[in-house]
């Protein structure tokens, strides 16, 4: 029985959650490593503390652009090709992973997302700079995602 647009978007949206989401410690862990490995004067203690400063980005954002991306599949992919690429199968999950990396890859994507990271920065923090540490934070993570998908791929 064919999965309903509700269904479907669903199924999307956790897939890709499920591929940027992490513990609040593992997340923070991560910030931390890569301020140690871009920022080389920074102290642990120093990374730790920063990397405690950035907030989830999660609940807003990646809502936000997993369903923009759920409305571009919609627009563009005939239903019975979502019917398979929502099927369940690992290989369907990276490739909905992959599709997904696409979509943030595009130039009116990226130039969103730093519009986006901006914005949220300025408002949680009042600082345009941790908007910037936020967005190289983020590309670190399409980075490990497109890294993950690949390896997933070729299984």
């Amino acid at each position: 029985m064919p999965l309903t647009q509700a269904q479907l978007r669903a199924h999307i949206f956790l897939i890709i959650l499920d591929k940027f989401s992490n513990t609040e410690e593992r997340r923070r862990e991560a910030l931390a490593e890569y301020f140690l490995v871009t920022m080389p004067n920074v102290s642990q203690e120093a990374a730790d503390r920063l990397a405690g400063l950035i907030p989830d980005l999660m609940p807003e954002l990646y809502s936000k652009w997993i369903g923009e991306f759920a409305d571009r599949l919609f627009e563009t992919v005939p239903d019975e090709q979502l019917q398979h690429l929502c099927d369940g199968t690992v290989e369907n999950n990276a490739a909905l992973g992959l599709v997904f990396l696409m979509f943030m890859e595009s130039e009116r994507m990226e130039k969103e997302v730093e519009e986006d990271l901006r914005a949220y920065a300025l408002k949680h923090s009042g600082s345009d700079d941790m908007g910037d540490l936020v967005a190289a934070y983020l590309r670190g993570k399409v980075d490990a995602l497109r890294a993950e998908v690949a390896g997933e791929k070729e299984q």
